[in-house]
């Protein structure tokens, strides 16, 4: 609507003051006439706004107008009031800060729309942490948060996965991102995007030098260029497993990340053959078909980064099997042989028939 693009011209020229035509048409999605068109219709109701030429200018009020207009519409009040759980407002020293501004938007709003407001805040709740996240080190966010803000370089020592010496890096940080309740640093390094797990920082030091960002690049655009490359990292270990009904759930939910099709999918004829050869392995009971039977069984398209990935299979006991490649199975056959090992020699018994020999340190993760 026309009053609602007006109201948007409005609340952008308060809020950044000289803004080209382009940029204003580009945000609202029209083109530059039409807001050439919105600028007379505001001029003409009173509204002290006017456009300046040349390679500077741009569309801009006239100094020191402000205008206490919200224009908050019933389902907008309602949306600021989504509350999130206090966690990042915590992290950032901003929980009470937000209590205080969520009171004063209250007060400010139309009466009609305060109850909604209120119910709102009391009925739903957003809570972005995942369940069971287990003992997690807490992020030192301080040193992080002034650098973003003062617009500086930062000298940090980081502790890579799987490595327990950190190294030292210069970068240029264009903000701070939590995602399911852990905190990244997103800035580049060597001109080019890097995204760092801030509990994995081990020290940060906030330089004097100023940040030398990308130019016209906004925090926004680069999280979702290192979200793709997290998101679309080679997978090119493929595998097949048959899972047991009953652990659907369970399955889906923990292995979800290495799906590669939704599960029971491109369930071909060749897959039986494959779940022939494990007929003498231990099935088992339960499901309407009886001890078994293969309609008790799904078969699942799983894609992993490295062939130790599979390893998270074993989990599930009975109820998962791998039925190809032949080196995946080889290889939980390994680390199964390997854990049975240990634990023979931790308990002073002969290795069963098969193991292989302890190895002289318990192996680490992958």
């Amino acid at each position: 609507m026309k009053s609602d693009r007006l109201l948007a011209i409005l609340l952008l020229l308060q809020t950044r003051g000289r803004v080209p035509a382009e940029e204003l048409a580009a945000e609202l999605e029209v083109s530059a006439r039409t807001i050439y068109r919105d600028i007379e219709a505001l001029s003409a109701a009173g509204v002290p706004v006017y456009a300046e030429r040349g390679r500077h200018g741009g569309i801009t009020l006239l100094p020191g107008y402000r205008t206490d207009v919200t224009g908050l519409t019933a389902d907008e009040a309602r949306a600021l009031f989504v509350l999130t759980a206090p966690g990042p407002h915590s992290a950032l020293g901003l929980d009470s800060a937000l209590a205080s501004a969520l009171r004063k938007v209250m007060a400010a709003l139309p009466a009609p729309h305060r109850p909604a407001a209120d119910l709102t805040s009391r009925r739903i709740l957003v809570d972005p942490d995942r369940w069971l996240p287990g003992p997690r080190t807490e992020a030192d966010l301080d040193v992080l948060h002034t650098a973003v803000f003062a617009d500086r370089r930062l000298r940090i020592r980081y502790r890579h996965g799987g490595d327990s010496r950190p190294h030292t890096y210069t970068v240029d940080p264009y903000g701070l991102v939590n995602k399911a309740g852990v905190w990244y640093l997103v800035a580049d390094r060597r001109g080019s995007p890097a995204l760092f797990r801030a509990d994995r920082i081990a020290a940060a030091t906030a330089l004097e030098d100023p940040v030398r960002r990308r130019a016209g690049v906004e925090l926004a655009d680069v999280w979702q260029t290192l979200r793709r490359r997290v998101e679309e990292r080679n997978r090119d270990v493929r595998v097949t497993a048959r899972v047991h009904r009953s652990r659907l759930g369970m399955f889906t939910r923990i292995v979800a990340p290495v799906l590669a099709a939704p599960l029971g999918t491109e369930a071909d004829e060749n897959s039986a053959g494959d779940d022939e050869e494990a007929e003498g392995a231990d099935r088992p009971e339960g499901g309407e078909g009886g001890e078994g039977a293969e309609e008790d069984w799904v078969t699942a398209r799983l894609a992993f980064s490295s062939l130790p990935g599979v390893v998270v299979l074993l989990q599930f006991g009975p109820w998962v099997r791998v039925v190809d490649p032949p080196e995946a199975i080889d290889e939980l056959l390994r680390r199964v042989r390997e854990t049975a090992a240990l634990y023979d020699v931790q308990h002073g018994s002969t290795p069963s028939d098969g193991a292989a020999p302890a190895p002289e340190e318990a192996p680490g993760p992958s």
